[in-house]
């Protein structure tokens, strides 16, 4: 039988990349670092999985699965040996672990004479994510070695669009493998990342140029997203479907989402309409309830979610790059320099020692003077003094370039 490799066996490994590898035909052998987790797996060989939407629930197994404790080493290479495919969802700290046993376990596989063309399925919030791998691995190879990486695995993108929430007891039901998913699940990956022929994989879409779905995911589901999460915040919600359901909150996380939408559309001259059907899709999912998606997970992690190529300035650069309006994006932008961080406090500590000025500049990419800047200054301010009535005082904004 077939066999699929997945590393990290969380939300997204279990949650939506091994059903797709497993409704493929695969054995999925989870590589995973928590004990229980991996115990489970290999008593159970299945785990249940709830697909919730408000209208109501169903759930069935996926079948055929193992794992392998991610700290053998020598049992993470043997896998590898044999492996017909592989995904990782492992958060972005990991990869430099996950790249020594790719290492080790490529260099069995080829001395074993396996030089069958091995692809990864990179589901990493990264926009870079498989040269950085691709890099991190090839450190740790000869000269030979490097060409035959080259050759012989390829490093696919792939953009996660598949919401799944933090699992508590409670949704867990008596049993740790149970994990609650939404019902989208569609994987669209990077077409020219692969080696050899892309193998069937359900719901997987090749696509190029793959930069155009990367700015659709970065800069529109995960704005959205971190939007109503800073903006909910401000107003003392809990949950990301309550934001949502706020309407002067919807209607500011909408108008930033097709602000970013114009951009991406002016930057890769593709249609509108098909962005903002998306959007819609995207509220509508967002308003999910039974996610239980919470505003501390969404907004947190503020260094990377304020970094310059990311969600929130990343989108702003690209607006400006093509003369588009983007203060409904900035509006968020000074929305998240208020949040305060559960993650991280390096943003409040230098907003408490330098201001927010050198957050714009050091963190968000910004320049030291400029339209931009000031407003988010201004609207910061506005935020900070607690007038955060966000409809009266976002839609008195004018639109600026």
């Amino acid at each position: 039988m077939k066999k699929a490799i997945q590393f990290g066996a969380g939300n997204i490994g279990r949650g939506f990349i091994g059903e797709l590898f497993w409704r493929s035909g695969y054995e999925v052998v989870f590589i995973e670092v928590d004990p229980k987790i991996v115990a489970a797996l290999n008593a159970e060989r299945r785990y249940p999985v709830r697909v919730v939407k408000d209208s109501g629930d169903s759930e069935f197994y996926v079948e055929n699965v193992r794992a392998v404790n991610g700290l053998d080493g020598g049992a993470v290479m043997l896998e590898i040996v044999d492996a017909d495919i592989l995904g990782t969802a492992v958060g972005v700290n990991v990869l430099p672990q996950i790249a020594s046993y790719l290492a080790a376990g490529l260099l069995l596989r080829w001395r074993s004479g396996n030089e069958v063309p091995l692809n990864i399925i990179l589901c990493e919030n990264l926009v870079d994510c498989d040269a950085v791998l691709k890099e991190l691995i090839s450190g740790k190879l000869g000269e030979n070695d490097r060409t035959r990486l080259c050759r012989l695995v390829g490093f696919v993108r792939a953009s996660v669009g598949r919401m799944v929430p933090v699992m508590t007891d409670e949704m867990r039901e008596g049993n740790p493998l149970r994990i609650w998913v939404e019902e989208y699940d569609h994987l669209p990956v990077d077409a020219e990342g692969f080696v050899g022929p892309p193998l069937t994989i359900f719901n997987m879409e090749t696509v190029k140029p793959f930069e155009l779905y990367i700015h659709r995911k970065l800069y529109i589901h995960n704005l959205g997203h971190a939007a109503a999460a800073y903006f909910g915040a401000l107003k003392g919600y809990r949950f990301i479907w309550e934001a949502i359901l706020d309407h002067e909150i919807e209607s500011s996380v909408r108008s930033a989402m097709e602000q970013s939408a114009r951009g991406i559309a002016a930057e890769h001259g593709v249609p509108l309409a098909p962005l903002l059907d998306y959007i819609d899709d995207l509220v509508r999912r967002f308003g999910n309830r039974k996610l239980g998606d919470t505003i501390e997970r969404v907004g947190r992690d503020l260094p990377r979610k304020l970094a310059a190529r990311d969600r929130l300035a990343g989108a702003v650069g690209l607006c400006s790059k093509n003369g588009l309006p983007r203060n409904r994006i900035l509006d968020a932008l000074a929305a998240a320099l208020a949040f305060n961080d559960p993650a991280s406090s390096t943003i409040s500590d230098l907003i408490a020692t330098a201001g927010p000025r050198e957050v714009l500049i050091s963190i968000c990419g910004f320049g030291p003077s400029g339209t931009d800047l000031r407003y988010v200054l201004d609207r910061y301010a506005f935020f900070i003094d607690g007038r955060s009535r966000l409809g009266s005082a976002i839609d008195g904004q004018e639109n600026r370039k």
